[in-house]
């Protein structure tokens, strides 16, 4: 899916996603991919089996590593 940028927003994330809540009712996981430095964060942001979770990795030449290791947060 595409993401698009909501320049109104003051507070948060300014990016919301392209087709609204049509694409979202019509995927079964969304996962919101992003990049903090040489790292990437992945949020399960909608699944019908797993929980809200958001997991950091990097990718190397190994490929991707898990930077958490069985740590994760919930959404509150």
């Amino acid at each position: 899916n595409q993401v698009q940028s909501a320049p109104d927003t003051f507070f948060g994330d300014p990016t919301k996603p392209t087709g609204g809540n049509v694409i979202g009712h019509a995927s079964t996981y969304r996962v919101y991919l992003r990049k903090s430095g040489e790292n990437r964060i992945a949020k399960m942001i909608d699944s019908p089996y797993h929980p809200y979770s958001e997991v950091r990795f990097t990718i190397n030449e190994k490929g991707t590593d898990n930077l958490d290791e069985g740590k994760k947060s919930k959404k509150e």
